[in-house]
């Protein structure tokens, strides 16, 4: 049971302006079902376009990397910038825990939703683009605090493993938004800035919902521990005098314990794959096994939808059954499996689409199980060491995430130099081959040597002689008189003389590059499985029973406590 916290006074009653609605959200009472399921159904909202707008760079990469003149690490680095100032939006976000959470996420979404459909539009230089994003990922970390926060404000921690699968949709549903939509719209709108237009109309459209919607407990409220609804008379009741300010002293101080540093580190570790998934699966396919960036999209498909339905399916028996623990254990095992099948399957060529959406969708389910599990845990833990300081403790942890979302980007920089190399130099060594095919041939099978004593003097007999002799050698012509329509092919269609220099320059590099691609993506996709192991230890340090029937006694023994309580708040002998 609770401990009765001294009370403070009330503040006087001020006259508020009709406007002050738009500041003043705080609800005086603990809502009614359709209400509270309204808050909890538009924070989710919120969740989901925020995550749209932040990731639908991901789906057309490609293309803002050469309209851009970015380089692929200089892209990959747009990340590794917006993650590092993020952290810090984040920390200040347990802010929310004195200034609230809906106004955060109410302007956040204003504030998003113009940066994606007028800012990273327009803005025409590698510069502009960094500066746009990193305010993107700032108001991202405040919202990543606040949303989670608001969440578990509005569900008592019988209902929490439910609530935080449709929090925890969020991302995985911003993520199959970005994907159905370019899959379904790059053919026919290949300009990139087309998706940035579609996402920031629909962000504006979303806060505007928020806007009007959105409301959040008072801290006296919201500052106590709720196990189930039956609590609501009881938590009502106390909040009148409960001492906000007390309940708040050295917070940070008080969270900063293994059992939240621990879990927060290890969840983020076990994300590894998540971050490549959602910012380079276009890329992996495009250039480890040939995919349009519409066929690479529609294959994230798979891994977004499996994702989203079993974070539903696992709230739901989370709830039921009352444990965590054994999601997170059972969710870990199947995603350590999938991980290793997919990392041994990029240097098979011969993989067909519905093998890695098995795969992927594997993947998926085992991180819908332990990841929902996870969330639920983790704010119970926080809730373990002190009810009011719930955005103080989701600050610790969306810190530690975006760092080593940041370390871990950046170290993919050096793993998988291949794929910068076909991103920056392969896009256009693949055009002038698609433009110029017989002729790219033609020179591909040539020494160097004697193609330059062809152009010093077309009627050299024996450079001629040699250079039939190498097409048909090399396969590329079946006999000499077709080796001879070649090589005049080169005089009365030449490649031009700068792509004939760009192919020169690079084209041994990115030959090398394709080469090399496969083995470096598998690397990395092991080290994701290194680090998902690091997740395990970290789920015994939480709150919460193996046992279900530990969790169901707890729960009996909660409720004779409130029923107690009751019944001393009403002077009544309490309920047998």
């Amino acid at each position: 049971m609770l401990d009765q916290i001294a009370p403070t006074p009330d503040a006087d009653p001020s006259v508020h302006r009709p406007a002050d609605w738009i500041w003043r959200r705080a609800l005086p009472h603990y809502p009614d079902t359709l209400p509270r399921y309204t808050y909890l159904a538009i924070t989710v909202l919120a969740t989901i376009v925020l995550y749209y707008e932040l990731y639908v760079p991901g789906a057309v990469a490609t293309k803002i990397i050469g309209d851009l003149g970015f380089s692929f690490t200089q892209f990959v680095m747009v990340s590794v910038v917006g993650n590092l100032v993020g952290a810090f939006g984040s920390l200040t976000a347990g802010l929310a825990d004195r200034w609230g959470r809906a106004n955060l996420v109410v302007f956040g979404l204003f504030i998003t939703a113009a940066i994606v459909l007028f800012g990273l539009p327009n803005a025409h230089g590698i510069g502009w683009y960094y500066v746009l994003f990193a305010l993107l990922s700032i108001v991202e970390g405040i919202m990543l605090v606040a949303t989670p926060a608001l969440i578990r404000d509005f569900s008592p921690q019988l209902g929490r493993a439910s609530a935080m699968s449709f929090w925890t949709m969020g991302p995985v549903l911003g993520s199959l938004v970005v994907t159905e939509v370019s899959s379904h719209t790059l053919d026919s709108h290949t300009e990139w800035r087309f998706q940035f237009y579609v996402c920031g109309i629909v962000g504006f459209v979303v806060a505007v919902i928020a806007f009007f919607g959105l409301r959040e407990l008072s801290p006296r409220l919201r500052d106590q521990l709720m196990v189930s609804m039956r609590d609501r008379e009881l938590i009502e009741a106390r909040a009148k005098g409960l001492n906000v300010e007390e309940a708040l002293q050295n917070q940070w101080r008080r969270l900063l314990k293994l059992d939240i540093l621990g879990p927060a580190f290890g969840v983020s570790m076990f994300l590894f794959f998540y971050y490549i998934a959602v910012g380079f699966f276009v890329i992996y396919f495009v250039t480890v096994f040939g995919y349009s960036e519409a066929r690479a999209n529609a294959l994230a498909n798979w891994y977004w939808v499996a994702d989203a339905v079993t974070l539903l399916i696992a709230g739901v028996l989370s709830d039921k059954i009352r444990v965590r623990k054994p999601f997170m254990v059972i969710g870990a095992v199947i995603n350590l499996v999938a991980t290793g099948i997919f990392a041994a399957l990029a240097t098979h060529p011969g993989t067909t689409y519905y093998q890695f959406a098995l795969v992927m969708t594997i993947s998926a389910i085992g991180l819908g199980l332990a990841y929902c599990a996870w969330m639920a845990a983790f704010t119970e833990t926080v809730e373990k060491h002190n009810p009011a300081a719930t955005a103080t403790g989701l600050a610790i942890w969306g810190w530690i995430v975006r760092i080593v979302v940041t370390v871990s980007l950046f170290a993919f920089t050096f793993v998988a130099t291949a794929a910068s190399t076909l991103v920056d130099q392969g896009s256009r060594i693949s055009a002038i081959v698609e433009e110029y095919p017989q002729q790219v041939a033609t020179i591909s099978a040539v020494s160097p040597q004697t193609l330059a004593a062809l152009k010093a003097n077309p009627t050299d007999a024996a450079a001629g002689a040699a250079a039939v002799q190498q097409l048909v050698k090399a396969g590329v012509a079946a006999d000499p008189s077709s080796a001879a329509a070649r090589l005049r092919q080169l005089s009365t269609n030449p490649v031009p003389p700068e792509d004939l220099a760009y192919l020169a320059e690079h084209s041994a590099d990115v030959k090398k590059a394709q080469h090399d691609n496969p083995r470096q993506w598998q690397v990395w996709w092991w080290v994701c499985f290194a680090a998902e192991l690091l997740f395990v230890p970290f789920i015994f340090v939480m709150s919460g029973r193996w046992s279900p029937r530990r969790a169901r006694e707890d729960a009996e023994r909660h409720e004779q406590l409130v029923q107690q309580s009751l019944s001393e708040l009403h002077g009544a002998d309490p309920v047998k």
